[in-house]
């Protein structure tokens, strides 16, 4: 006969305990444990006899390597994020804000897919799906879709059709029946992904959750979700912009510096092939406080658009903002400013933007962050058609910045007549038809830019 267990547990990191507990001693959260109700049968096989394979141990050099290494999947930003395509096996989970586009990115990539797809919805019936396929222009004919909440019915359908690729929207509507538990609790989302897990790997069916996230932007659910899938997708972006960025914070199979960017239009999303177009504005008329910088995101080269104000403080503290920076940075830059170029900020309050809703941790972009900030402070434009490429140390020399060929043939290519960049042996403007002006200290840069 069943058992009944009663367990507390934390929905925001998964510990439990035997009583209710105000505060959680791991995560320190305050009224985040919940009763959840688990049924012990001794008729029913643990979860971890339903996948013994009787497997013995086995040299790695001795492992033969067969099939397909990747499955591409005909979204080039896609595929780049995973590194290539989808590795046979693998198991995936994309979050994002309610609305952003996680549905229709998969539905889009559905369709376009070359094999069999098994589309699992606990959130949409079948008309919605098809509705939204009509918008997308759905045509093909490999898409199967199962409205199902029970874990264990998805794998039987699962085993009978034997897809291609499995996508399930999403793992927070599941349920197993060996938890009597609503759907979204802690235990239930680490038991459903640990199956689909298990039937992926065993089956080397590649499998796509979607994950919720929380209000402050962290994946819903127990960090053990993350850590028992192969690759976390993020994809972020604002409601009210038109323009969305996958990016990758873990993947076992390819970087995790690499990004995709797409457009929202009325048809669906579409590939953003070049990002520097929507990362630079058109400006008719040259403004202070905005610089130009070539950065590199993965092994692809773009620019990207700093924007920088500098007025002075209302209250007596002055305030360092910035949005896509990182404002420790901003703060140890300031000082370099301060301390070796003698301008005197401490005074004034300092706001800054990567235009564009980008979040650049590349060193390379100092440089342009401080033109921008001192031409915003001497309400003095920089020239158009002017670049930036260099890391700044805090003695105020421009130290060198790694594969600076390829930023400044990407300022090169978008027109672009000037790039500052490190102090270089060999100049390399007559390769790519852009004046290279060497700098090595940050002094040198505003010379040659305000005379």
């Amino acid at each position: 006969m069943a058992k009944a267990k009663t367990v507390y547990v934390c929905q925001s990191c998964g510990a439990n305990s035997p009583k209710w507990i105000g505060r959680c001693p791991s995560c320190n959260e305050w009224n985040t444990y919940s009763e959840e109700v688990i049924i012990a049968s001794a008729k029913s096989p643990a979860l971890t006899s339903n996948y013994a394979t009787g497997n013995t141990p086995i040299l790695l050099n001795d492992i033969k390597e067969h099939g397909q290494k990747r499955i591409p999947t005909t979204c080039q930003e896609f595929d780049r994020v995973l590194g290539g395509g989808l590795v046979p096996g693998s198991v995936i989970l994309i979050g994002g804000e309610p609305g952003i586009g996680k549905s229709t990115l998969l539905l889009q990539i559905a369709q376009n897919f070359q094999g069999k797809i098994l589309y699992v919805s606990g959130e949409e019936s079948a008309e919605q799906i098809k509705m939204r396929a009509n918008r997308l222009g759905y045509t093909q004919n490999n898409v199967y879709f199962l409205a199902e909440i029970l874990t264990e019915a998805i794998l039987i359908q699962s085993k009978q059709l034997l897809p291609d690729l499995i996508i399930i929207d999403s793992i927070q509507t599941l349920r197993t029946e060996f938890l009597d538990s609503s759907p979204g609790t802690v235990t239930q989302i680490r038991e459903s992904a640990t199956q689909l897990l298990h039937f992926a790997k065993e089956n080397q069916i590649p499998v796509v959750l979607v994950g919720h996230i929380t209000k402050d932007g962290s994946l819903a659910g127990p960090k053990i979700l993350e850590h028992v899938v192969d690759t976390v997708l993020q994809f972020e972006g604002d409601n009210h912009f038109m323009y969305r960025i996958l990016r990758s914070s873990k993947n076992r199979f390819g970087s995790t510096s690499e990004i995709g960017i797409f457009e929202m239009i009325q048809s669906g999303l579409r590939e953003v092939a070049n990002p520097s177009e929507f990362l630079l504005s058109e400006h008719h008329e040259n403004y202070s406080g905005i610089s130009t910088c070539a950065t590199i995101e993965g092994v692809r080269p773009f620019l990207i658009e700093v924007q920088a104000l500098v007025s002075s403080a209302v209250y007596g503290t002055p305030q360092r903002t910035s949005t896509g920076f990182d404002t420790k940075r901003l703060n140890l830059l300031l000082a370099v400013l301060e301390k070796r170029i003698g301008f005197r900020l401490s005074s004034k309050d300092v706001f800054l933007n990567i235009a564009g809703g980008l979040k650049v941790a590349d060193t390379a972009i100092d440089l342009a962050v401080i033109c921008a900030i001192l031409s915003s402070d001497v309400d003095r434009p920089i020239p158009k058609g002017t670049c930036f490429a260099g890391e700044v140390g805090l003695s105020g020399e421009i130290r060198p910045t790694g594969r600076l060929e390829q930023r400044i043939a990407e300022a090169s290519k978008l027109g672009y007549k000037r790039i500052f960049v490190p102090q270089q042996k060999n100049s390399t403007s007559k390769t790519f038809g852009i004046e290279v002006v060497g700098v090595q200290k940050v002094e040198q840069v505003f010379a040659k830019l305000f005379n």
